[in-house]
């Protein structure tokens, strides 16, 4: 970093240090800003003395445990944000719509469909921009996109979170299976409310005690309670204990499509489903979405649903 005999910080390094200072915020410490730029703690602390000291104002008040913004640092903190999008923005117009990525995606994407069906987008996002790589995290929850670091997520469900920006890029159908054994001894059911009789494995994540089902052609919709004899909040692990005989489940159509297939498992009342989950890309609200992101989502949009053979967005 270049400094004049005056202590004044050279115009190239300005703007890293007003963006470590942003990072160093958003991530709520020193160390956290560190991982996120890939560099060392002491190396961030510098910066933001050099900042402090070109500017003349202390930004952040630090003690062994905690991080402050001052006054001057929260003036500051508001200013920095609005150079850094409007940078960004600039940096966008002048190169073109045409941009191509570079660089490092982070992407927090749900365990079940992580695992194998949302990779063959992912692949074709790498395919297509050779100078970019991915982090591909695999957590069933939102994360804290600023303080991680993280561009976008990919979820299953409805989103609570009225703060992030949320695309929906199609719905998965729901149904209930079985092993063939479960029925055993009984007669097929006719009616959803039959269906409480049964054993059943609850996935935690959407349904524990109660079943909801709709009727395919009328839009009836009946609820009923059930016991189940196990509960589980990841998809692979319900499709196993199905296989095995432990009891009736709701399951994503696409996760048990070859089971029924082959007739390892069966489908239960078929004019009945429960309702479809949507999978939704979500990212905090910003003035700038880099190339990285908006390039992602572009792709999404089309391969998701390709890639599940789901329901298109309502």
């Amino acid at each position: 970093m270049n400094l004049d005999l005056n202590g004044v910080v050279s115009t190239a390094d300005r703007m890293m240090l007003v963006e470590t200072f942003v990072r160093i915020v958003d991530a709520g410490s020193l160390s956290a800003a560190a991982r996120l730029l890939e560099t060392t703690q002491p190396t961030i602390s510098r910066r933001l003395k050099t900042l402090e000291k070109s500017l003349g104002v202390r930004l952040l008040q630090r003690s062994t445990h905690a991080m402050k913004l001052t006054d001057d640092g929260m003036r500051c903190y508001t200013r920095a944000k609005e150079l850094l999008a409007g940078w960004q923005e600039f940096e966008s117009e002048i190169r073109g719509a045409g941009e191509e990525p570079v660089g490092l995606l982070r992407v927090i994407a749900p365990h079940a469909f992580g695992q194998q069906q949302l990779v063959a987008p992912l692949a074709e996002y790498l395919a297509r921009y050779p100078k970019m790589a991915v982090d591909w995290t695999l957590h069933d929850r939102t994360p804290d996109f600023i303080a991680e670091g993280i561009d976008c997520a990919l979820r299953v469900g409805d989103i609570p979170d009225p703060s992030v920006v949320a695309i929906r890029l199609g719905e998965v159908p729901r149904i209930v299976v079985c092993a063939p054994a479960v029925l055993a001894g009984r007669e097929p059911p006719t009616h959803p409310e039959q269906l409480a009789a049964l054993p059943w494995i609850a996935v935690s994540s959407f349904y524990r005690n109660e079943v909801a089902l709709t009727h395919r052609q009328s839009g009836e919709t009946l609820r009923f309670a059930i016991q189940p004899r196990m509960y589980t909040d990841n998809l692979y692990a319900m499709r196993s204990a199905a296989l095995l005989g432990v009891g009736a489940a709701i399951g994503s159509s696409w996760a048990v499509r070859e089971e029924l297939d082959a007739g390892r498992l069966v489908q239960l009342m078929p004019d009945w489903e429960a309702a479809p989950l949507p999978i939704q890309l979500i990212y905090p609200p910003a003035r700038f979405y880099p190339a990285r992101l908006r390039r992602f989502i572009d792709i999404m949009k089309v391969a998701v649903p390709q890639a599940f053979g789901i329901l298109p967005p309502p």
